[in-house]
C-alpha cells in the first residue's frame, strides 16, 4: 500500500497533458465528439479537492486523428500540437441546451442511436474526449457519439472523491439519457469504463426503482469495460434493475493492475472487472463475459485492453462484424486467445 501511495503522489505531481487546439491537417481524420458535463467549461482540468460543479452543459469537440495514428494509442503532443502527428482539437461549439445539441446531432447523423461513453476514475475532460475519439476511429463507429464527463478528480489520489462523484452524478446522467431518448424512436448504447460502470449501473437501478421502464427499453445495449464494481454490489444492482438491456457485455482481465489496486482499497474484495469465476454471476439473465486476460494492452496496467491493445481491437472488431451480420458472436463466457 505504501508503494501505491508513493506512486500515486509521483503521478499526481507530474504534468497532465490537456487537449489543445491546432490547425487541421488535410490527411488527418476528424471525429466529432458530443459532450454532456457538469464541469465548468473554463476549468476542465483536475477537480481534486474542489467543490463539484453543478448544472449540465452541452457541447461538441472536433478531434483530429493524425494520419500516423497507431490503433489503441492516443498520440498526445510532446511539443507544440501538430495535427500531422498528434491528437488535437480543431473546433468546438457550446449548445444552449440538450435539445439544441440533439437537433444538431440528428441533422448531421440522421440515425436514431447514440453511443454514450462514460469514463472512469482519474480522468480529466481531455482524457475522456481523446480516448473516446481514439475508440471511434479504431472501431470505425459511424453513429453519433457522446461523452458523459462527470466530475472526476482527475488525480490518482482522488479515488474516494471519484466514488462520491459517481453518486453525485446519477441524477444528471439520467437527465442526459432522458434527453437522448426523448422520442419513442431514439435509442442509446452505453459503453462504460472502470468506475464509470458504477455510474451506469446505479443510474439504471435508479430508473428501475422509479418505474421508468421506458428508458430501460430504449437502451440498445450495455458494455461494462473493466468495471470497478464489487461483484456483490453488481448482483444487487442487477436484481433491482430486473430485465437487463440487451446485449449486456462485461469485459474482464485478471491482469488488470488498476483494479487489483482498487481491490486493496476496498477491503481486499476483487472487482467485477477481474472476474475469474463466471459462476459468481449465475442467475443473472442476459450477462455475457469476455475475458481479455491473454491480450495485454501494451500500457502496463491492462485496464482498458479492449480498446488499447491492437490485437484486442482486431478480435473485437471481428466479433462485432459477425454480430452485425446476424450470426451469434458472443458466448455467455468467452476467453479470447492471444493467437486466435
Amino acid at each position: 500500500m505504501a508503494v501505491f501511495c508513493l506512486a500515486a503522489m509521483l503521478v499526481a505531481c507530474s504534468p497532465r497533458p490537456a487537449a489543445q487546439f491546432a490547425p487541421p491537417d488535410p490527411a488527418a481524420s476528424v471525429e466529432r465528439i458530443y459532450v454532456a458535463t457538469e464541469l465548468d467549461l473554463d476549468d476542465l482540468g483536475r477537480q481534486f479537492g474542489q467543490k463539484r460543479p453543478s448544472g449540465l452543459k452541452f457541447l461538441h469537440v472536433d478531434v483530429s486523428i493524425p494520419p500516423t495514428h497507431t490503433p489503441g494509442k492516443v498520440e498526445w503532443p510532446e511539443g507544440p500540437p501538430d495535427a500531422a502527428t498528434d491528437f488535437v482539437m480543431t473546433g468546438s461549439h457550446v449548445y444552449r441546451g440538450s435539445g439544441d445539441m440533439l437537433g444538431a446531432m440528428r441533422r448531421r447523423s440522421p440515425g436514431n442511436e447514440t453511443l454514450v461513453f462514460v469514463h472512469g476514475y482519474n480522468n480529466t475532460f481531455s482524457d475522456a474526449v481523446y480516448r473516446f475519439a481514439q475508440m471511434r476511429a479504431d472501431f470505425g463507429s459511424d453513429e453519433p457519439g457522446l461523452v458523459y464527463s462527470w466530475p472526476s478528480a482527475g488525480d490518482p489520489r482522488g479515488y474516494a472523491y471519484d466514488r462520491d462523484s459517481v453518486l453525485y452524478s446519477r441524477d444528471d446522467f439520467k437527465r442526459v439519457l432522458d434527453a437522448l431518448t426523448k422520442t419513442g424512436n431514439d435509442r442509446v448504447l452505453l459503453l462504460a469504463h472502470s468506475m464509470g460502470a458504477q455510474l451506469v449501473m446505479e443510474t439504471l437501478r435508479q430508473a428501475a426503482l422509479s418505474g421508468d421502464r421506458a428508458l430501460l427499453n430504449r437502451i440498445n445495449g450495455v458494455v461494462l469495460m473493466s468495471p470497478d464494481i464489487d461483484t456483490d454490489v453488481f448482483r444487487a444492482q442487477a436484481a433491482a434493475i430486473g430485465e437487463l438491456p440487451q446485449p449486456f457485455l462485461i469485459f474482464v482481465s485478471q491482469q488488470d493492475r488498476a483494479l487489483s489496486l482498487a481491490g486493496l482499497l476496498t477491503g481486499r474484495k476483487p472487482r467485477l472487472g477481474t472476474l475469474k469465476d463466471p459462476t459468481l454471476l449465475q442467475g443473472i439473465e442476459g450477462v455475457r463475459v469476455i475475458d481479455f486476460t491473454a491480450l495485454g494492452d501494451g500500457e502496463g496496467l491492462n485496464h482498458a485492453t479492449a480498446v488499447t491493445s491492437p490485437a484486442a481491437i482486431s478480435v473485437l472488431k471481428g466479433l462485432i462484424a459477425q454480430a452485425a451480420s446476424g450470426d451469434e458472436a458472443f458466448d455467455d463466457y468467452m476467453v479470447l486467445d492471444a493467437d486466435p
